[in-house]
């Protein structure tokens, strides 16, 4: 059974927190801290960087990023898996994939099933799940 989970999201996604609430009530720890920054946090990062005169790949480089990053890292590699809720974007792909590219279970919830675009990109993941509770309902099975 996964004892630990990473919740991927986006900040500007407000069931992320509810969502990370509902798997710690299965007893799993579910890390999503990175919320905490609010949802302006990257652009607020962006317009600091570029006032200074950076632009994005000097911005990368600089602590304040290096911190972000390193924290985040840190966490995605100490839990046993990683869920992305969608809408995400671009970050939390990568995160997805870093992690099942460090041969941890990956998994996509979309919050219903998908009208506008498919992508099969998606067949990475170990498990999609077309709802919160779905995928809910397969962590009480133990794996």
């Amino acid at each position: 059974m996964i004892k630990s989970i990473y919740v991927i999201g986006s900040l500007r996604n407000p069931n992320v927190t509810e969502f990370s609430n509902q798997i710690e009530n299965l007893g799993i720890e579910a890390f999503s801290s990175w919320m905490g920054a609010g949802e302006r946090a990257d652009d607020a990062w962006k317009e600091y960087q570029t006032a200074r005169g950076l632009d994005f790949g000097e911005a990368l480089k600089e602590y304040a990023a290096q911190h972000v990053f390193k924290f985040d890292k840190f966490h995605l590699d100490r839990t046993e898996a990683a869920v992305l809720l969608l809408p995400a974007g671009k970050s939390g792909h990568l995160e997805l994939g870093y992690t099942i590219g460090h041969g941890k279970p990956g998994y996509i919830v979309f919050e219903q099933m998908p009208e506008d675009r498919w992508d099969v990109m998606y067949a990475f993941a170990t498990k999609v799940f077309f709802s919160r509770q779905e995928f809910l309902d397969e962590l009480r099975i133990p794996f």
